[in-house]
């Protein structure tokens, strides 16, 4: 027989599940942060065209690689606002939307871990060749710098993924979870829905 709930106890979880909605500005706030992105991104490209035919071949592709860094850092935070906001707030009608990406329906959270330190580690390899084709500026205590970051990067989302898999892989392995008790004290089980 289900145990019945006191009304203090559902009127907490209801409380606890509208918060969710809490989350809703900070997703609003980095949607607006793009813009902030496009115009960084805008005054790039405007000061790379504005010398492109004065600049030397290095010169360009560390500004053409600061325009990646910026494009990426852009997607990365589509992903977590659309990821997070979908994993926590409320799910999104993809259907309404005919040109909508599919990966955008289908990230859950282990997903959108591997996706955001899959970025990271673009970022930090734009930051580390950046570096490297300004040898001569940098010193050799800041390029050990970015490598040892780089690494750290490397390393962290390789053993996040290793052990993503061996959870998915220990899950898979586990006998199915009984399913929950859904009587009530009126008598047989309810249908499952």
């Amino acid at each position: 027989m289900a145990e019945q709930k006191v009304p203090l106890e559902t009127s907490l979880e209801r409380l606890l599940a509208a918060s969710r909605w809490l989350l809703a500005p900070f997703f609003v706030g980095l949607a607006l942060a793009i813009i902030i992105l496009l115009i960084k991104f805008v005054q790039e490209f405007y000061h790379l065209a504005a010398r492109a035919f004065t600049i030397t071949e290095s010169e360009a592709i560390l500004g053409i690689l600061s325009l990646v860094d910026i494009a990426l850092t852009g997607a990365l935070v589509m992903i977590v606002i659309f990821s997070g906001y979908e994993n926590f707030v409320y799910k999104i009608d993809h259907t309404a939307h005919r040109n909508w990406p599919e990966w955008m329906g289908s990230i859950d959270f282990t997903a959108l871990k591997i996706k955001l330190l899959g970025s990271i580690v673009a970022i930090s390899a734009i930051q580390l060749l950046k570096q490297f084709m300004a040898v001569k500026t940098a010193s050799d205590r800041d390029l050990m710098w970015y490598v040892g970051i780089h690494l750290v990067f490397v390393v962290s989302s390789v053993l996040l993924a290793l052990s993503d898999r061996l959870s998915g892989d220990i899950k898979s392995k586990l006998p199915p979870a009984a399913p929950p008790d859904r009587t009530t004290k009126a008598g047989p089980a309810l249908p499952r829905s």
